[in-house]
């Protein structure tokens, strides 16, 4: 019955705030800028992790010539690969710990 309880509890709500009669609950999230981040920034962001070019493309989705770029400053990472690198600096385990490097 727990759930059936559930469903009309959020039904009753959803009528009652339709009505006006009750706030929705809403949060705020601040999504910050991504990092910019330098040719030896990166090297030494994959080097902390102990992961080759090879294996730190293979992490980062990307190929090792985007790899090399990136650490020969011809080339810059942008959106979820920024993401990556900044996670990664604050914790050299994060590839591990969070399951995309099996070790």
């Amino acid at each position: 019955m727990a759930i059936f309880d559930d469903i009309k509890l959020g039904l009753e709500q959803a009528i009652e705030y339709e009505k006006g009669n009750l706030k929705a609950k809403k949060t705020t999230m601040t999504i910050l800028p991504l990092e910019t981040f330098t040719p030896d920034e990166i090297k030494g962001i994959r080097v902390g992790a102990g992961m080759t070019q090879a294996l730190f493309a293979k992490y980062m989705g990307v190929s090792i010539k985007t790899v090399e770029a990136w650490e020969a400053g011809r080339n810059h990472p942008e959106g979820a690969a920024c993401r990556m690198l900044a996670l990664t600096r604050i914790n050299p385990e994060f590839p591990v710990v969070s399951g995309i490097i099996a070790k």
